[in-house]
């Protein structure tokens, strides 16, 4: 009987550490978030061409499901700029039900990716490529909100600096409140009592009075809808689970605690699908909030849930209040996210760093900020990144030879690892007009990773008989040998008649 003992208090442990370890500040992290959230899921609906109401709830619905399904807890995942932007076609040439379908099926990918561990594939992103994707985020954050700062009266230039003034340097001050929070509700107060003529959230779009409700989505079961939303599902899947797994890293480096990238796939699958069937439109983790939820004090995953239900309170229960909102102190709270989002230190390390970590950070900056997509940026610092890696390690591959005394053999010593990048300086190593009788390859300290070094070794093995020496290839490991095996020419009957091909 003391094993289920043990297991609850395992489970009522965890519970506490994920949830009630940091009640205070999640909760005003989460309140901070919330009113964050609003005019960017309006905008990301306006993006995608539909009813702010779609945005709006997605940002609830994916906020408070992530919240106890997701794997990093603090980070804040609601409707975002990289999906509302795949999804204007389809919108445009379908309509908002077949909009609810592709976001069921981009669920159901990404639980899939989560079942089969695919969290595990951020260990391929370097540094270099995270900086850059952070630093891009943080250029695309600001870039953001310059609509906001372009022929508008001075009072709007005169609310944002007071926002950021209030917001550095409360915090020398006092702690207690969030200063960002603080920002808000005073100017929101200063612009309703003075009556200022500035941009506020109400002039985003209309906001819905009611809350979400559970709705069948009404798309005919066949082939056609699947070959229709099965291209834009997958890509915002794909899109959607790189922003959030790239966010969650972050938010891991921020907080110094570590996530579960797999339950992270799945829980933002499972988030996704309950948002379609109430009625709102895909999302993901978004780094911007989630650095406001760390840098306001979240830390659990009661932040995420405060932000969406008290979201969901503010567009309900005090809409006429929310829309007075000045978009000049939002504006001042975004700004204060790309200016802590941007890693500054990074300038200074780009003649510190290697050449090519360098390059790759720039590279993956430049795409982003080019593109508007994270995605291709990231992509882009990947691939170039595997380019670099295998570039460096096809140069680490040595060489050395010794002669018999009575020159009629000679022994070629390889080491190192054998791979389409250093398959040609493999084949170029050996000299095959020396007049030999025996030649000895001792491949006992490197590695055939691939189809390019087996069919190197056959190129090298059939010159050398075919200048009259034979050949012996020695110390190969168990796994080369299988892979010369399957795949190479040299030892298999007729093999002299292969080298045209090679």
């Amino acid at each position: 009987m003391a094993l289920p003992a043990v297991g609850r208090e395992l489970s009522l442990a965890a519970f506490r550490r994920d949830w009630l370890f940091n009640i205070r500040g999640d909760v005003l992290a989460g309140v901070v978030v919330a009113l964050a959230l609003i005019p960017e899921a309006i905008g990301f609906s306006i993006i995608a061409g539909v009813d702010p109401r779609l945005g709006l709830y997605a940002s609830f619905s994916i906020c408070v499901v992530t919240a106890f399904l997701g794997g990093r807890p603090a980070m804040i995942s609601a409707a975002t700029a990289a999906i509302a932007l795949l999804l204007i076609d389809l919108v445009r040439d379908h309509g908002i039900q077949y909009l609810f379908a592709a976001t069921v099926l981009m669920g159901l990918i990404q639980i899939a990716a989560g079942a089969l561990r695919l969290g595990a594939l951020m260990r391929f992103v370097s540094r270099s490529v995270l900086t850059g994707f952070v630093n891009a985020l943080a250029i695309l954050i600001f870039m953001a909100q310059l609509p906001e700062l372009t022929g508008v009266p001075w009072e709007t230039y005169a609310m944002v600096a007071g926002g950021l003034a209030i917001i550095y340097l409360l915090p020398r001050i006092t702690r207690a409140i969030p200063s960002p929070l603080v920002a808000i509700v005073v100017l929101s107060a200063l612009s309703i009592v003075l009556d200022m003529d500035v941009r506020r959230v109400g002039d985003m779009g209309e906001l819905p009075s009611s809350i979400p409700t559970f709705a069948w989505i009404q798309v005919p079961l066949t082939l056609e809808t699947l070959r229709i939303i099965f291209p834009v599902s997958a890509t915002m899947a794909a899109v959607g689970l790189l922003e959030s797994l790239l966010t969650a890293q972050i938010v891991d480096d921020l907080t110094d605690t570590p996530s579960n990238k797999n339950r992270e796939c799945a829980g933002q699958g499972v988030a996704n699908i309950v948002t379609a069937f109430l009625g709102g439109m895909g999302g993901c983790a978004m780094i911007g909030q989630s650095v406001i939820n760390v840098k306001s004090g979240g830390r659990g995953r009661l932040s995420s849930l405060v932000a969406g239900c008290f979201l969901l309170f503010l567009i309900v229960a005090l809409n006429d209040w929310v829309r007075q909102i000045p978009m000049a102190a939002l504006v001042a709270v975004m700004i204060m996210v790309s200016i802590g989002t941007f890693n500054w230190g990074s300038i200074k390390n780009l003649r510190k760093h290697p050449p090519t970590s360098s390059i790759v950070m720039v590279v993956t900056v430049a795409v982003v900020v080019l593109t508007h997509d994270l995605a291709q940026g990231v992509l882009a610092g990947v691939l170039l990144s595997g380019v670099f890696f295998a570039r460096k390690v096809g140069k680490l591959v040595s060489f050395s030879s010794e002669l018999s005394p009575d020159g009629a053999e000679r022994t070629y010593t390889v080491e190192g690892q054998i791979f389409f990048a250093s398959a040609d300086t493999f084949a170029s190593a050996f000299d095959f007009k020396e007049v030999l009788q025996r030649v000895r390859i001792d491949v006992s300290r490197s590695h055939f990773w691939d189809i390019s070094a087996v069919a190197a070794l056959d190129k090298v093995v059939l010159k050398f008989r075919r200048e009259g020496a034979e050949v012996d290839v020695v110390g190969l490991n168990e796994a080369s040998s299988t892979m010369i095996d399957r795949f190479g020419v040299h030892d298999k009957p007729g093999a002299p008649d292969t080298l045209a091909a090679h």
